[in-house]
């Protein structure tokens, strides 16, 4: 290994703290933003997801979960999903046709809100962890980090993502352009 292994689970202690208490952030601002909970629930309901009430306390409370978990170390695959669910409804409903780059509105920051997670619960939400201090020696360890973690955390956000889609994604019909009755 290259490096100090203390340092290694400092970056990603620092990691983990940055990104999960950001997305724990996005989802209080849901609950207890402007507008509260029902007016992000009409902004869901514009975008295509209902119902938008649903949808919108769905998304606050898997962002504050998620990004909770995240920041603790604490079952890291299973947040990590929760990041990778979230971002890929937020890049199909909203990002996905505006580009790439966040200038435009596009998907960049979402991108890397999804992959930065799988990557922490790839290699490990380190010693500095309820991972670490806690599950270190039990039979999930095995599970926390490595390949599985990467097919956990990866497997269960995109079919997360994808289920929610599937149940909830109804976007208005656009009227076809040119027709006068």
């Amino acid at each position: 290994m290259i490096g100090d292994s203390t340092a290694v689970d400092a970056g990603v202690l620092i990691l983990r703290l940055l990104l999960g208490l950001t997305l724990t952030a996005h989802g209080l601002d849901k609950f207890f933003g402007k507008g509260g909970i029902r007016g992000r629930a009409a902004w869901f309901e514009s975008v295509g997801m209902r119902p938008g009430l649903l949808n919108a306390g769905a998304a606050a409370s898997l962002e504050v979960l998620a990004g909770l978990g995240l920041a603790a170390g604490v079952l890291t695959p299973l947040p990590a999903a929760g990041f990778v669910a979230l971002m890929l409804v937020a890049i199909w409903t909203v990002q996905g046709r505006k580009g790439f780059f966040v200038t435009t509105n596009g998907w960049e920051y979402n991108l890397v809100l999804a992959v930065a997670p799988v990557a922490i619960a790839t290699i490990g939400a380190g010693r500095y962890s309820g991972d670490g201090l806690l599950l270190a020696h039990t039979p999930l360890a095995p599970l926390l980090s490595g390949w599985p973690a990467l097919a956990i955390a990866a497997g269960l956000g995109v079919a997360g993502g994808l289920g929610q889609l599937a149940l909830c994604y109804r976007p208005a019909k656009k009227a076809p352009s040119g027709s006068d009755g």
